[in-house]
C-alpha cells in the first residue's frame, strides 16, 4: 500500500521535474495531478481492506518532497507546534526536558525558573502519571502532549524519585508561557574575556545577544569576545543579520540569496550603528554549525572580522519559507540558495543531482572554488565553513563513552544530589578522589555494558586465522598472552580514563544544582576549543596575523 502510494507521489514528482527541464505546459502537470487524484479514489472505493486515507496521502506528498531535499517538508495543522516553538523559542507547559529510556519518559532537566523546577521536579524522576492517566509504557511525544497546555491552567504530575526514602511524590503544576533561551550562557573568560554560546536562531536570539553583549562590554570591559555557535541548527535569517549588525558597520552586505528567477535575489546589509565594531571576536563552530549559524561565521570570516576556530561546519546554503495551505497545512519549502560576501555557497550537497541509485554526497574538496576575504584570504565554497584554526579534540575511549550514554554519569549525579543539599560554584566545583570513589563503587560491573576494542579486535582476528588457515596451537598460545596482557578490571580501567571521565561526570553534577547554564560553565574549564580561542585573544599579533593574507616565503 505505501509502496503504490510512493509510486504515485514519484509520478507527480516527475511532472514537476519535467516541468523545470523542458517547460512543458501547464496541462502536464494538471494531467498527473488528475491520475493521482483518480488513483486514491479508486483505491478508496475498491481496495479490499479499509484504508487510512490521511495517512496514505501524506505518505505520497513526503515521498515526493523526499525527491528534493531534506528541508521541503509538508507539516499538517496537529504537527505544526514544535515547528512553531522552534522559530519563537517558547510554548505553554511546565518547563521541562524530557527523554525516552527504559520504555518511559523520565524528566531530563527542568528549566531554570520554570514552573516545573519551581514545583520541585528533578533530573531523573521517572513520569508515572499525568493528572488521573497512567503514562508508563507511553513516547516523549506522548507525554509531552499532556504536559503542555494553556497558560495558567494546572496539571498534576506524578513522578517515582529515585535515591530517596519517600519515592512515590506529586506536584500541582501551573502552566506558564515558557520561553527557552537562544543564549542558555554568557560570562567571563580568560580573566578579561566575554563568551556567549548561542544554541540557536529564533525571533528573540538578536535580543539576548545584545543583552549577554552589553553587559559583558559595560560591567565586565571585556577585551574580546568568544561567540560559541557549535551544535546551533540555525534559524531565522534575519536574526543572523541583526546579530551581525552588532559587529560589522552599518550598511555592510552580509548576504545575498538568490531564488528561482533572475528578480528573486534580495540583498541583506546591516542596518544599525554596531554595538561593539573593534572587538576581537573568535567564533567557535563544529559539524553542528549550519543555517543561519553558518551565515554568521561565515560572513565574519569573509569581512576577516573573526578568527573562525574549531571543525568544518555541517554546509547549509539552502534557505527556506513557509508557505499556508488548504486545510491549515504548511509547507516548509526551499525556495533560494544564499551566498556569504565573498560570493560563495557554503552547501555541501547538491541536491539537483542525484546518483543513479537517488542517493547523494558531499562535493569533493576537489571539486570546490576559492574565493577570496575582503582581505585577500583564500577560502572556498561548497562544503561548509573551514576554521581557520582547527581544534582536535582528544579520542573518546569506549569506556568514557558508554559511561555517557548508558546513563552512569546522569544516574550517579542524580544520586548525589539526593544526599547532598549543595556544592561549590560552577566554576569551583570539582571531582575529588572521594567522589570518584563513590562514583566506581556506584558502578555496577554486571550491568555495565563495555565492549572493549582490544578484546574485539582480537576475536576478529582469531576467527579470521581459522577461516585463512593460519590458526596452530603456536599461534592460539601467542594470542592467549596477548589476550591476558590486555585484560583489566574496570576498577582499573576507570582509573586509566578518569581524566576523560571527570568532565562528563562534573557537568552532570553541577547540573542538579545550577541547572544548564551551570552546567556550560563547568564544561568550558575543560574544552579544548576555549583554551585556544583565549590563547589567540591574549595574543593580538597572532589574532592579527590570522586575519591578513599569508604571504609566501620568501626564497633563501
Amino acid at each position: 500500500m505505501k509502496k503504490l502510494f510512493y509510486a504515485a507521489a514519484l509520478l507527480i514528482a516527475a511532472a514537476f521535474m519535467s516541468q523545470a527541464e523542458t517547460r512543458s505546459p501547464k496541462a502536464d502537470i494538471n494531467a498527473n495531478l488528475t491520475i493521482f487524484n483518480a488513483v486514491v479514489k479508486e483505491l478508496q472505493s475498491n481496495y479490499v481492506d479499509t484504508i487510512d486515507m490521511e495517512k496514505s496521502v501524506q505518505t505520497a506528498i513526503g515521498a515526493m518532497l523526499n525527491r528534493l531535499d531534506p528541508y521541503t517538508e509538508y507539516m499538517p495543522r496537529k504537527e505544526q507546534e514544535d515547528f512553531r516553538t522552534l522559530n519563537s523559542g517558547e510554548y505553554a507547559g511546565i518547563g521541562s526536558y524530557i527523554m525516552q529510556r527504559d520504555g518511559n519518559v523520565y524528566i531530563s532537566g527542568p528549566h531554570e525558573g520554570s514552573p516545573a523546577a519551581q514545583a520541585g521536579l528533578r533530573t531523573g524522576d521517572l513520569i508515572t502519571m499525568v493528572d488521573t492517566v497512567t503514562v508508563l509504557g507511553m513516547t516523549t511525544e506522548q507525554v509531552s502532549n499532556r504536559l503542555k497546555g494553556q497558560r495558567g491552567t494546572t496539571v498534576k504530575v506524578t513522578v517515582k524519585r529515585p535515591y530517596v526514602q519517600d519515592s512515590i511524590l506529586t506536584f500541582e503544576i501551573v502552566r506558564d508561557k515558557i520561553q527557552i533561551p537562544s543564549v542558555p550562557y554568557s560570562g567571563v573568560i580568560g580573566g578579561d574575556l566575554g563568551y556567549i554560546q548561542l544554541s540557536q536562531f529564533s525571533e528573540k536570539s538578536a535580543d539576548e545577544v545584545l543583552d549577554a553583549l552589553d553587559r559583558l562590554t559595560g560591567e565586565n570591559n571585556i577585551k574580546g569576545l568568544v561567540l560559541d555557535l557549535r551544535d546551533n541548527g540555525g534559524g531565522f535569517l534575519e536574526s543572523a543579520v541583526k546579530i551581525l549588525g552588532y559587529f560589522l558597520p552599518k550598511g555592510t552586505e552580509v548576504l545575498r540569496t538568490r531564488g528561482k528567477g533572475v528578480m528573486d535575489e534580495r540583498v541583506y546589509k546591516t542596518s544599525d550603528k554596531p554595538v561593539a565594531p573593534q572587538l576581537p571576536l573568535v567564533v567557535l563552530i563544529d559539524e553542528g554549525t549550519a543555517s543561519a549559524s553558518e551565515i554568521t561565521a561565515g560572513a565574519l570570516q569573509d569581512l576577516d572580522r573573526a578568527v573562525i576556530l574549531g571543525s568544518r561546519s555541517f554546509g547549509k546554503g539552502l534557505v527556506q519559507t513557509t508557505r499556508e495551505l488548504p486545510y491549515e497545512g504548511l509547507l516548509k519549502v526551499t525556495v533560494a540558495r544564499y551566498y556569504i560576501p565573498s560570493g560563495r555557497l557554503i552547501q555541501a550537497i547538491d541536491y539537483s543531482h542525484r546518483n543513479p541509485d537517488g542517493t547523494v554526497a558531499r562535493i569533493p574538496d576537489s571539486l570546490t572554488t576559492a574565493f577570496t576575504t575582503a582581505a585577500g584570504r583564500i577560502v572556498r565554497d561548497g562544503g561548509g565553513i573551514t576554521p581557520d584554526i582547527k581544534v582536535k579534540y582528544p579520542e573518546i575511549s569506549r569506556l568514557t563513552y558508554n559511561v555517557v550514554r548508558d546513563n552512569w554519569a546522569f544516574d550517579f549525579a542524580n544520586k548525589y544530589y539526593a544526599g547532598h543539599p549543595s556544592i561549590a560554584a560552577p566554576g569551583d566545583f570539582v571531582i575529588t578522589d572521594s567522589i570518584y570513589e563513590d562514583f566506581k563503587r556506584f558502578i555496577n560491573p554486571a550491568k555495565f555494558n563495555y565492549d572493549k576494542v582490544c578484546e574485539t579486535m582480537l576475536k576478529n582476528l582469531r576467527e579470521a586465522a581459522k577461516i585463512e588457515g593460519y590458526m596452530n596451537d603456536s599461534l592460539s598460545a601467542q594470542m592467549d598472552r596477548l589476550e591476558a596482557m590486555m585484560k583489566h578490571p574496570l576498577d582499573k580501567d576507570l582509573d586509566t580514563h578518569r581524566d576523560a571521565i571527570t568532565p562528563y561526570l562534573e557537568r552532570e553534577i553541577v547540573n542538579r544544582y545550577y541547572y544548564r547554564p551551570g552546567e556550560i560553565q563547568s564544561f568550558l574549564r575543560h574544552d579544548a576549543a576555549i583554551d585556544s580561542a583565549v590563547t589567540i585573544l591574549h595574543d593580538p599579533a597572532e589574532y592579527h596575523r590570522l586575519l591578513s593574507p599569508q604571504l609566501p616565503a620568501k626564497k633563501k
